[in-house]
């Protein structure tokens, strides 16, 4: 095996040799898969180009190779319960992958992955064993007839191990995998004994460290499978594990991978190495978390209570939990991100990017958690107790549940507890109860569990109510289609997190209604404001609405701020939705609607909702689309959409069936839930053409939206688009400033509005002729002053030596500046400066004779930048360099002569 080298050189290495064999480095996408429904982070190398091996994406290439971001924290792929107990799984890890879209197959696959695994890598091929699937006589026989790998160390397998698929439906196809042996000392195994070993691994001999699959087919939700239009191949290997086999470790929290950050935590904990030996669980727990954390940060995920927000919360509480095994009582894995963005950050410069951001938001999650986790534990350990004094060895999953809704235990964390006392937890209970509560609290909508730090107060008030006959089984009653008015008593006021009689001017306050006409947020669609005032009585108050939510089931309050008066609990009031405001609303989310029809039409059937924001000033759409739009089809999609609305077609709202409404082709969201009874949206005279399951608030007639107006069109990730437009007073207000503008700018080009471009153009063509005679002129006087300075140079230990400021020249003019005296003086120094631009630009000359008594450009460029803020390099003779700060110029120059006097006269 060859000499130990680093994760990261071992990374460089695999995207290199595939480079060299035709591939393209694609960068790694996000951990957030912005183009599929399917999954809820890119668990695999080849998740960023899904839609190539299905034929609905195409690249300016057919064969790539990545090193891909990826998270294995729920579904099929799973590895968070192995982290802590076992030394090689990850939530976090990196993929190598190389992959070919209708290009190579197996043959060159199979070769390739042999000859970096034995020859780059070095690995002795007597480590190595091989399996296939049972079916794939083509990949056993390169193996053994092509490669030449010994017949007994190649194993045929089932679906079970050599057929993979990313999701229950998507691309997938029979694999070959690549197992290394660290023990080959021991007995040759052989047949059914070396498939079951390879299999199930029981004297942990053996890791599997690449995995090629052959992507022919496309799986179909209802199981089937059909050839893809391009078949290729996909494969992957864990950087964490071929990085431990090529550093001679046995795990991989031992590699450089892991190690400073090991090395953080121990120092965190004042620990000895026996110390740190005796605890293994929490340190991996805490290196895998911490750096799985850090990254979906980085990637834009924040926790919450919902999807991916709820894994990032989730692991950073599991990572908190098993810092107090350590002594950690205070925010520590800001710390820990800390050595995950210096190791990590020259590889993924999003990290730095997002340094701050990643800093704060674990140290804020981890204060919001210690506020509640030990309440939360001592509930727990009373239920554990109470479980096992009865003889119970499982947790119940509505326990569970009701753990993590009133104290913001994950399940995971509650299982984890579980298990230290010999029971287990009904997982599927746990989220069959999320599931139900989802539904109650979102009538349908993905409104998802709350947190727990402050839904118990709430529930309180809620029990409370119910108690006394005030609120049904439902709790509020909630209505915002059918009016925008509601009168009833005040039930509850709360304040600052707890409940109160009476509330006074300015104070802020959430109001509980017997019932409310008022929308909250959700499907895209953003929350009423409005008014809720007294309706009766000798002291009249009033309170100015500016959010509505639901902080837990059944409960729906108005958050706002007392204008005047005093209102109190039992007082009659009539809550009043902003009319004007709902009906911008209206529009805007009706024309969301006929926009995502309209994408349809010009786009096709793929550009599909992947998000949105319904406001009263604008709406934002996010599809799927591989590529930007073009300005004919930004028009083209403007234009459908107000042929719709002067069309004035009926807007129809139908309640039916869930299956019946998709049966019927209605567009339901994978974001969204929906119970058995869906609310469809249904525009059109007698077919719609435009039919969607959607919850939110809708005009009666698409004219009433008057005018749409596409403002913006945007990448929002891999193959999303956004698209951003205005509608009704909004899109008149953006019509009437933009004619004023053009007429502005008519005015000052004494022309018609309509002759406006063409003036402009002819503008442009004279400044740009303006220009390059400023330049020409520049040049021209830089020259003579350049020739003055060349007549008598300085000298620096008898070595010719010249250094100008020359204002307003640019790189390009240095460059030929130095030219003419390299020409002049061969064995001479140059350092000339320029500001084109607003920017420091440097050239830096030195003679041959002098690179071979110690001199190099590219270090003498690189000095001297340090001192406008910039850096810079190049070949020893010649380079350049760049800074900020335009007025340390003459300080830069200022730094030469030293420089060179002190290589010179050494």
């Amino acid at each position: 095996m060859t000499s130990k080298r680093s994760g990261h050189e071992i990374r460089q290495q695999f995207l290199d040799f595939f480079a060299d064999h035709g591939h393209t480095i694609v960068p790694s996408s996000s951990l957030v898969p912005g183009d599929d429904p399917t999954l809820l982070f890119t668990n695999a190398g080849m998740v960023q180009f899904k839609d190539v091996f299905l034929g609905t994406d195409k690249r300016p290439y057919t064969r790539a190779t990545t090193a891909q971001k990826c998270m294995r924290v729920s579904g099929k792929h799973n590895d968070l319960e192995n982290v802590g107990p076992s030394p090689r799984h990850h939530t976090f890890f990196e993929m190598l992958g190389n992959f070919s879209f209708g290009d190579y197959f197996k043959r060159e696959a199979i070769h390739w992955a042999y000859e970096l695994l034995t020859q780059v890598y070095g690995l002795p091929p007597d480590r190595l064993y091989y399996t296939v699937h049972k079916d794939d006589d083509e990949a056993y026989r390169i193996w053994v007839e092509e490669v030449g790998v010994p017949a007994e160390r190649v194993v045929r397998m089932g679906d079970k191990t050599n057929f993979w698929q990313m999701a229950d439906v998507g691309p997938c196809g029979p694999t070959s995998e690549i197992h290394y042996d660290f023990f080959p000392e021991r007995e040759q195994l052989r047949g059914e004994e070396l498939a079951y070993h390879l299999d199930e691994n029981p004297e942990d001999r053996f890791l599997e460290l690449w995995n090629l699959v052959f992507m022919q087919f496309n799986q179909k939700p209802d199981g089937t499978r059909e050839p893809l239009p391009r078949p290729g191949v996909d494969t992957g290997m864990g950087l964490e594990r071929i990085t431990m086999v090529l550093q001679g470790v046995d795990n991989s929290y031992d590699t450089d991978l892991f190690l400073p950050i090991m090395d953080r935590i121990q120092t965190m904990a004042g620990h000895t190495a026996e110390q740190r030996q005796a605890h293994l669980v929490p340190y991996r727990v805490i290196a895998d978390h911490g750096r799985a954390a850090t990254f979906l940060i980085a990637d834009g995920v924040v926790p919450g209570n919902e999807g991916r927000n709820y894994v990032v919360r989730m692991i950073i509480r599991r990572a908190a939990r098993f810092g107090r095994k350590l002594g950690f009582h205070k925010p520590f894995l800001a710390q820990v991100a800390e050595v995950v963005i210096r190791e990590y950050g020259p590889v993924y410069p999003e990290l730095e990017r997002n340094r701050e951001v990643i800093f704060q938001t674990l140290t804020q999650e981890e204060e919001r958690f210690a506020q509640t986790v030990d309440t939360g534990l001592a509930h727990l350990e009373a239920l554990l107790q109470r479980l096992e004094a009865q003889g119970r060895r499982v947790v119940p999953g509505q326990e569970a549940f009701r753990l993590y809704a009133t104290y913001g235990l994950p399940m995971e964390l509650t299982r984890d507890v579980a298990r230290e006392h010999g029971l287990e937890v009904d997982e599927a209970g746990f989220r069959q109860a999320m599931e139900e509560h989802r539904i109650r609290s979102g009538k349908g909508k993905a409104m998802g569990p709350l947190g727990g730090e402050d839904v118990d107060i709430y529930r309180r008030v809620l029990e409370d109510l119910q108690a006394q006959g005030k609120l049904g089984p439902e709790g509020v009653v909630y209505d915002p289609y059918s009016r925008l008015q509601v009168e009833g008593p005040v039930l509850a006021l709360l304040s600052q997190g707890r409940a109160v009689t009476e509330a006074e001017p300015g104070q802020e306050v959430e109001v509980i209604l017997p019932e409310t006409c008022f929308y909250v947020e959700a499907g895209g669609q953003v929350s009423d404001t409005g008014l809720i005032y007294a309706a009766e009585g000798p002291t009249p108050w009033e309170i100015e609405v500016t959010d509505t939510r639901r902080p837990a089931a059944g409960v729906i309050v108005h958050v706002g701020r007392v204008r005047r008066g005093r209102p109190r609990v039992g007082d009659v009031a009539i809550a009043q939705v902003d009319a004007q405001r709902r009906k911008d609303i209206m529009r805007n989310h009706t024309a969301t609607h006929l926009l995502h029809w309209a994408l349809h039409v010009v786009l096709g059937p793929h550009a599909k909702q992947a998000g949105s924001l319904v406001a009263p000033d604008y709406l934002r759409f996010d599809f799927n689309h591989p590529q930007p739009l073009t300005r004919e089809e930004l028009r083209r999609i403007e234009a459908e959409v107000n042929r719709a609305i002067l069309s004035d077609y009926p807007v129809r709202v139908v309640f039916k069936p869930y299956r019946e409404a998709v049966a019927e082709g209605a567009i339901a969201l994978f974001t969204e839930k929906y119970g058995d009874t869906v609310r469809t949206i249904q525009i059109g005279e007698h077919e719609p053409f435009s039919y969607e399951l959607c919850g939110g608030t809708h005009l009666s007639r698409t004219g009433e939206i008057g005018l749409f107006l596409i403002t913006y069109e945007g990448s929002v990730a891999a193959n999303v688009r956004r698209i951003e437009a205005v509608t009704g007073r909004k899109a008149y207000e953006v019509v009437r400033q933009r004619l004023d503008a053009l007429e502005e700018a008519g005015h000052l080009l004494k022309a018609q509005p309509d002759e406006v471009p063409q003036r402009v153009q002819a503008l442009l063509h004279e400044a740009d002729a303006a220009r390059k005679e400023a330049r020409r002129l520049r040049t021209e006087l830089a020259l003579q002053a350049f020739e003055r300075q060349l007549a008598q140079p300085e000298t620096v230990a008898g070595v010719p030596v010249v250094t100008a400021y020359i204002r307003g020249a640019d790189a390009d003019t240095l460059r030929g500046l130095s030219d003419r005296f390299r020409s002049r003086y061969p064995a001479g120094v140059a350092v000339l400066a320029g500001d084109a631009g607003g920017r420091p630009v440097f050239i830096v000359a030195v003679g041959k004779p002098l690179v071979a008594r110690g001199l190099h450009a590219g270090e003498l460029a690189k000095h001297v930048a340090q001192a406008v803020g910039g850096s810079g390099g190049g070949r020893p003779t010649l380079a350049q360099a760049g800074g900020k700060e335009v007025a340390r110029i003459e300080q830069a120059l200022a730094r030469v002569k030293p420089w060179l006097q002190e290589r010179l006269t050494a």
